[in-house]
């Protein structure tokens, strides 16, 4: 599996989690084996977050071959474009779990739920994503 969370820079394994997915610099890719080993750690540009802007990290995430994003929330339209191409959304809360070490350990432990729409955020400014 290729999991991408968003984080500050420099990214990787000890990097802290980006308050905000789409606003992020750059996003950590992981790739886990088929026992939740880690196999490699990237990082990944994430792009302008203009009008539309909140689709590019759809984008630029599906070019990279990722598989599956983990957050602290998300708006409803890059919810449903990460569902269109075939991402899946995973919730992690970002006090919780601040590291995207935390993430994968988390995630290799099936301890972090699928985001569903009945938990995008409604832009009320009250949701870090």
């Amino acid at each position: 599996m290729r999991v991408a969370i968003p984080t500050d820079r420099p990214g990787g394994l000890d990097a802290v989690r980006s308050d905000h997915f789409g606003h992020c610099e750059i996003f950590t890719v992981v790739d886990l084996d088929e026992h939740n080993v880690v196999t490699a750690v990237e990082t990944v540009a994430n792009g302008s977050h203009e009008a539309g802007g909140c689709l590019v990290p759809v984008k630029i995430l599906h070019d990279a071959g990722v598989d599956a994003i983990v957050v602290g929330g998300m708006g409803a339209r890059p919810m449903q474009g990460f569902a269109e191409v075939g991402i899946k959304v995973y919730f992690a809360n970002r006090d919780a779990v601040p590291s995207v070490g935390a993430v994968i350990d988390h995630l290799a432990a099936k301890q972090l739920p699928v985001m569903h729409a009945n938990q995008v955020c409604q832009g009320s400014g009250n949701c870090h994503h």
